[in-house]
């Protein structure tokens, strides 16, 4: 089960966190994957750990911000290896506050990233889907996507976004062959997220109250994230389209 080999992933914001382990989890599973990120450090460090455990992985530096990138980074990777079957957006930005505390340069700065990237780069890589009639696009959304989360304002606008546009991509294209899904996670201990609690005056008392949201009372790991994609991305998940997968623990209540 949840066999990808001979088939080719592209993974956003792979260079850390839960793109990181998304990369490793569909690499393991026999995916030849493509770690883009912003972060090449990062990004070709993950790529040398997958490569030394004998998976099979390449970077690309990638700003989805950037629409004529999304577009040059897909086209390298149809020279290289074809259309990929599988593509993760995975790369999103965060923002705390309510309106009144959020500018419109926070709501565009999210929207470039969080929406208009992952419109850009599905956009570049849908073609060759469509003309094959197979494709999976998982989008990483957020449990913010579902349901309002106090003083996330603009977060949680374009991840209602994502989810909105994954259901009309799944819509559209199904007689394409493409399957679409929003991934919609809860709160997921990240190193990014490790970092800002390491910044509060008791880290331990805000790592309670951020676990205690979900019902099961702690934070997602990444590798739980990841294993959702795999199987979301596999041919047992072939019935599976135009949802938000909520894997959030419970959040805020079942």
């Amino acid at each position: 089960m949840f066999d990808l080999k001979g088939k080719t992933a592209f993974v956003t914001g792979a260079a850390s966190g839960i793109g990181e382990a998304i990369a490793e989890t569909l690499g393991a599973a026999g995916a030849f994957v493509y770690v883009a990120d912003v972060d090449d450090e990062g990004g070709e460090r993950t790529v040398e750990r997958l490569i030394a455990t004998g998976l099979a992985a390449d970077y690309v530096h990638l700003d989805v911000r950037d629409a004529d990138a999304c577009g040059l980074a897909a086209n390298r990777v149809i020279e290289e290896r074809g259309t990929p079957d599988i593509l993760v957006n995975n790369a999103g930005i965060g923002h705390v506050g309510t309106i009144l505390q959020t500018e419109a340069d926070d709501l565009d700065r999210l929207y470039s990233v969080n929406v208009r990237g992952i419109f850009s780069l599905t956009k570049a890589f849908l073609p060759g889907m469509a003309k094959r009639k197979a494709g999976v696009v998982i989008n990483i959304a957020s449990i913010g996507g579902v349901v309002a989360i106090a003083d996330r304002l603009a977060y949680c606008t374009t991840k209602f976004a994502v989810v909105g546009f994954t259901k009309c991509l799944a819509l559209d294209h199904a007689k394409d062959g493409i399957r679409a899904i929003a991934v919609c996670p809860g709160r997921v201990e990240t190193p990014f997220v490790k970092k800002r609690l390491a910044e509060y005056p008791d880290p331990a008392k805000a790592y309670e109250e951020m676990a205690a949201a979900q019902a099961l009372g702690r934070m997602a790991a990444p590798e739980e994230i990841a294993a959702a994609v795999l199987y979301l991305a596999s041919d047992e998940a072939a019935f599976v389209t135009g949802t938000a997968f909520e894997i959030d623990g419970g959040f805020s209540g079942i």
